[in-house]
């Protein structure tokens, strides 16, 4: 996906809070009430070819972001993660870290979080 047909470089968001190395919206189609994407401001779509400064300034928007939805949403905990590859389910090829916020009785069984990327091999 080149940088002008990216819909995170192309189109308007409604900023959450924004830095020098990325910025935060709520996701298009949230899973959960609160789920917030921190994207890149530098358009890649690999999150390993990122810079130390732009991960470094990533995360810190991650706990910017976790304290803001404490606050707006009152969540019982949080997934928190990003895709790299099309194998791994990456659609948007832009660096973007999901913050999933997480309430009890959103899913019957929340055993093994992340691990349900792939649900047969999610229980331990």
């Amino acid at each position: 996906m080149k940088k002008k047909d990216c819909p995170f470089c192309s189109s308007k968001h409604d900023v959450i809070r924004k830095s020098e190395y990325c910025f935060a919206v709520y996701d298009k189609y949230p899973v959960n009430p609160g789920h917030v994407l921190v994207i890149s401001i530098r358009h890649t779509a690999n999150y390993f070819d990122l810079s130390e400064d732009e991960t470094t300034g990533l995360w810190k928007m991650v706990g910017e972001m976790r304290l803001f939805l404490n606050e707006e949403y009152q969540p019982k905990g949080f997934n928190v993660g990003f895709n790299v590859g099309l194998e791994a389910g990456q659609t948007i090829d832009h660096v973007h870290i999901h913050i999933i916020p997480r309430y009890k009785g959103d899913m019957d069984d929340p055993t093994g979080g992340v691990r349900h990327v792939i649900p047969e091999r999610g229980k331990y």
